[in-house]
């Protein structure tokens, strides 16, 4: 009964019985959004905030968010601090290797919009949606854990939203 409760789908239950009845695709749509596995592409003094927020404090474990270190295990990345010109192939690499449906967190200014670097410097990359799609942008300098947090709640609001025909696009409309 416990499941039924945090369900958040339209259920019928039968008087005297435990019976649910429901569309599938709402509870996969509601599994995917409860269980996150990300991987950590910190490249900056924003990856010491992100890594804030999974430890015991905030612990994203609570949302149902798992660490992995594979791409491939992966279904969100963050993206956080400056990322170089030099660095943009790996972060496209390692996003073409995740499984679809896929998802990116930018966070930061510097992953964002580039940051400080904006102007003086031709080796950074104006953000990293130029490389790769984001679904939502944390601004910051760097951006306190509980943006993190709300940053992670607001995308599992847009998982929850998302059709199945659209799992296997890597663009994602708007």
């Amino acid at each position: 009964m416990g499941v039924a409760s945090k369900l958040p789908v339209y259920f019928e239950q039968v008087p005297g019985g435990g019976i649910i009845t429901t569309k599938l695709e709402q509870v996969l749509d509601w599994s995917r959004a409860s269980s996150l596995w990300y991987m950590l592409f910190g490249l900056a003094c924003c990856a010491i905030e992100m890594m804030c927020a999974g430890a015991s404090r905030y612990d994203f474990d609570r949302l149902g968010m798992i660490f992995r270190a594979s791409p491939r295990q992966s279904d969100l990345m963050f993206v956080a601090g400056t990322v170089t010109h030099k660095m943009a192939p790996r972060v496209k690499l390692l996003y073409d290797q995740m499984s679809s449906p896929k998802y990116v967190i930018a966070m930061g200014g510097c992953a964002t919009r580039g940051g400080p670097f904006y102007y003086d410097s031709y080796s950074v990359l104006k953000g990293v949606d130029l490389i790769i799609p984001v679904d939502v942008y944390i601004p910051g300098c760097p951006p306190r854990p509980e943006s993190l947090m709300e940053g992670c709640l607001k995308l599992m609001e847009k998982v929850k939203k998302e059709k199945m025909a659209d799992w296997s696009r890597d663009v994602r409309p708007e």
